[in-house]
């Protein structure tokens, strides 16, 4: 049973913050405690990309960014991880920089502190060298730069099927067993 924060920004790719809810949501038996941050940019961005505001029908306690008094904004909390995705470059350097101005970067400063498994889903494409730089930082603090970049290898059909590569990576990483395409594997 693993306590999870997760946090959606405004980047592009809403697609991925709602089948990572949805697949965490599908196993309550992993999730001792499901956490959602989302920024207001992040509503605005599903509402456009995906048409509608399903993210208020999913299962999970949100916070506000500004509400200091979450439980995973102290490593006493005992999250043992956090996902941000789609992670925007403009948290991503807030996060490099130590920067702990709203929820997200706090419980993102208090994982790192902790030791505890900091996933971020970074989404802009191309890179230039301040955002290599921070990815870079926030690797060495310990964090995870999981870009969002699919796999084609397991054949998917539909862009949900593509967004899912990404999503059960980032599943995978954060410790879930999750049944997902296996290389080299009979049961996929």
């Amino acid at each position: 049973m693993k306590k999870t924060v997760v946090a959606i920004t405004g980047a592009s790719g809403s697609i991925y913050a709602r089948q990572l809810l949805q697949k965490l949501a599908a196993i309550p038996e992993q999730c001792a405690d499901l956490a959602v941050i989302m920024t207001e940019n992040a509503k605005q961005v599903w509402e456009t990309e995906l048409g509608d505001a399903s993210y208020q029908q999913l299962p999970a306690k949100f916070y506000s960014t500004r509400d200091f008094t979450a439980p995973f904004a102290s490593g006493s909390g005992k999250y043992e991880n956090m996902i941000i995705i789609p992670c925007s470059m403009g948290l991503l350097g807030r996060i490099a920089s130590g920067i702990s101005n709203d929820l997200i970067t706090r419980a993102a400063d208090v994982i790192l502190k902790e030791r505890r498994k900091l996933i971020c889903v970074v989404r802009d494409t191309p890179y230039n060298l301040i955002h290599i730089r921070n990815m870079e930082t926030v690797t060495l603090a310990g964090g995870i730069i999981c870009p969002a970049t699919p796999s084609f290898y397991s054949k998917p059909q539909t862009l949900e099927e593509v967004a899912a590569t990404v999503v059960d990576r980032a599943l995978d990483l954060a410790g879930f067993d999750i049944r997902t395409y296996r290389w080299g594997s009979k049961e996929n």
